[in-house]
């Protein structure tokens, strides 16, 4: 086990341990600590307390002693401070053009350091300016950028709500907020009433999910079916906050009712209420052809047409044989014609094999020219004493026409139109 106990060093910041090396401290008193950038003047949140050696990052750093008056003077001599070197960097901010905002100003206990924080958009070139601000300080200089929600917590101000933020009253560290808790809280999506001060989304959504959660499994949903001490009925609204749901009995369902959660027995759960999607198009109605005409058979009357005159009955010719259809092979597939490229194709055969039988092949070949009397074109022969070059000379390509107007040779000299 390893004791701690834990300082804050802003009204509202985060709580950092530290070792009490043997110092019997009470929450609220004033203590003086070894900190990463020096030392520092804080106030004790968490008291002298045991934990597990697994729940904390060693080394921590020590405790030097409880502050007295004295070190109190000093705190509010270094605030003085800070305010005249605000000012005076502002003004080395505008000779220097930077597109940065000056939020806070802070000095360490020992005046070992000073730290200015600002806001900016993006990265800023401030090499020069921090040149500027060691000569006129004479000691250490460090500028730190900070986000929006941290600038809201350092300045602070009020909310929509007209109470104070949340973040410079209680909270102690940022945790991250999404919409989906604006979507299951049942509030507007519309982003100036979901976001804050600060422009990001509100802090409250985050802290205020827990409550909503476990609202949400005791409080019956819209359509659901509950038993209520009136009788079974529907639900067709609900408060979680309230803890009150509005029922419409199935006795008298012209009267809504309303009764505490509580009270309400779920008998049939109602499902999620889903936003609605945009309907889809429908496929375009084809138009339906119009029905042949019912042609209905007459009676039989006797034909006043000679028999020239009468209609001769077809002749029925047998009808021509058709050509065998070629005898379909196996895998190939009914109703198509075998194609030429339907042929299977020849295995990839080895480099080497394909030398040897390329060598076989021209070997074969020449023998079948000397057999013929015909030339062969791979090695030279000689006729009648002289020596015959086998190859034909290469054909000569024309010329590549140029457009007329003109224009330079190889050689340089202007070349005339023809």
């Amino acid at each position: 086990m390893a004791q701690i106990i834990g300082v804050r060093f802003k009204k509202v910041g985060k709580v950092y341990y530290f070792d009490p090396c043997g110092i019997q401290v009470e929450i609220g008193q004033k203590v003086i600590v070894e900190t990463a950038r020096g030392v520092e003047f804080g106030e004790v949140a968490l008291a002298n307390r045991d934990v597990a050696e697994g729940e904390v990052v060693k080394p921590l750093k020590k405790l030097i002693r409880a502050a007295t008056a004295s070190d109190e003077k000093v705190v509010e001599t270094n605030r003085r401070r800070a305010k005249e070197a605000f000012h005076i960097c502002e003004q080395k901010i505008a000779e220097h053009k930077l597109d940065m905002k000056l939020v806070s100003v802070e000095y360490t206990f020992d005046l070992n350091k000073v730290l200015f924080y600002f806001t900016a958009d993006g990265r800023v070139d401030f090499r020069e300016l921090v040149k500027d601000l060691a000569s006129v300080f004479r000691t250490r200089i460090e500028l730190r950028q900070i986000g929006v929600r941290d600038e809201a917590k350092v300045l602070g101000g009020l909310g929509i709500c007209g109470r104070p933020l949340c973040c410079a009253s209680f909270l102690d560290d940022f945790q991250p907020v999404s919409i989906n808790m604006a979507k299951q809280q049942n509030l507007s999506l519309n982003p100036t009433k979901i976001s804050g001060t600060c422009g990001r989304l509100m802090c409250c959504l985050k802290y205020e999910q827990e409550v909503y959660e476990e609202l949400g499994r005791v409080t019956p949903r819209p359509e659901s079916t509950v038993q209520t001490p009136d009788g079974t009925g529907v639900v067709t609204d609900a408060s979680l906050l309230r803890g009150t749901c509005t029922v419409v009995l199935d006795d008298d369902p012209g009267t809504p009712h309303c009764y505490r959660c509580a009270e309400c027995q779920i008998l049939q759960a109602g499902r999620k209420q889903r936003r609605p999607h945009a309907a889809k198009s429908a496929p375009p109605v084809r138009a339906e052809k119009p029905a042949a005409p019912t042609v209905r058979p007459e009676p039989d009357k006797p034909d006043s047409r000679t028999p020239a005159e009468q209609p001769q009955p077809a002749v029925q010719t047998e009808p021509a044989p058709q050509a065998a259809a070629p005898e379909r092979q196996e895998g190939e597939k009914p109703g198509r014609e075998r194609r030429r490229f339907d042929r299977p194709r020849r295995r990839r055969r080895h480099a080497e094999h394909d030398r040897h039988s390329g060598e076989s092949r021209a070997q074969n070949k020449n023998e079948e020219h000397r057999g013929s009397g015909a030339r062969p074109h791979t090695e030279p022969r000689e006729e009648k004493g002289e020596f015959v070059d086998a190859h034909r000379a290469p054909r000569r390509r024309r010329p590549r026409r140029r457009p007329h107007g003109g224009g330079e040779n190889k050689s340089g000299a202007p070349e005339q139109n023809k």
